[in-house]
């Protein structure tokens, strides 16, 4: 038996990097996967390589109707929901001054308004479930700033104070949860490297920087968010975990 043997879970972001890995481990331990995500290709291919138990469900999951068509799926297929790993996320690069409306407003909704659509509708169907966990990936930067990088800081900063408000909100029913990443080595960080002079050098630095000397794989992110979505942290709520390989330990 795995740790979330038949238990339903949506997945967003999960085409790529730490939503990829968190699905497999997850479905490796039992789960049954609603994937969502932005490439129907890759999407496929993920639900196909894991088989019976994932269903993949192409969308923008900036939208409100594409959140409330997850969850509908999930009750459809699988007869109802456990929890969620909210993984989506974009970068938004440019200062205050450079960054254009339309980025910055893409960049909120993506990171912090994508959380709400989800759980909104999410949390009544975890209450008729008897309970449930949410995950939120923000990331070090909710209290660490970067170059070039507010309208990421800012969501992500205000993802952690979501996640401890639902928290507050929804107990004991919900456990709400988020993990705050440093540099993972994810098509993200490649991306996030392209604000600074050195693009390679930079995320070969993060690397080094931290304490263990190496940049965090997504499977670190994975078996983090496993535990947090498992009956093991069951007294555990309203919780921001770093996960940075100690590269903000002064």
């Amino acid at each position: 038996m795995g740790r979330l043997e038949s238990k339903t879970f949506i997945i967003t972001g999960a085409t790529s990097g730490m939503g990829r890995a968190a699905a497999k481990l997850f479905h490796a331990e039992g789960a049954r996967l609603i994937l969502s995500g932005r490439s129907l290709e890759r999407g496929a291919a993920l639900a196909a390589e894991l088989g019976d138990g994932a269903v993949f469900h192409p969308g923008d999951v900036a939208s409100d109707a594409v959140n409330r068509e997850l969850v509908e799926l999930a009750a459809a297929t699988f007869g109802g929901l456990d929890g969620a790993v909210l993984n989506a996320g974009m970068l938004g690069l440019g200062s205050v001054t450079d960054v254009d409306p339309d980025t910055w407003g893409r960049t909120i909704d993506v990171n912090l308004s994508s959380a709400y659509y989800l759980a909104r509708h999410a949390l009544p169907k975890l209450s008729e479930s008897g309970g449930g966990s949410l995950v939120l990936n923000a990331s070090i930067a909710a209290t660490k700033c970067f170059p070039n990088h507010p309208a990421y800081c800012a969501s992500k900063a205000a993802l952690v104070a979501l996640g401890r408000q639902m928290a507050l909100d929804y107990a004991p029913e919900v456990r709400v949860n988020s993990i705050c990443p440093g540099p993972v080595d994810t098509p993200l960080i490649w991306d996030s490297a392209k604000a600074f002079d050195d693009p390679d050098g930079a995320v070969r630095a993060a690397g080094e920087a931290t304490l263990v000397g190496r940049l965090g794989e997504p499977e670190d992110f994975a078996r983090l968010a496993l535990f947090l979505a498992g009956p093991d942290s069951g007294w555990i709520t309203g919780a921001a975990y770093t996960l940075d390989g100690g590269i903000t330990v002064e």
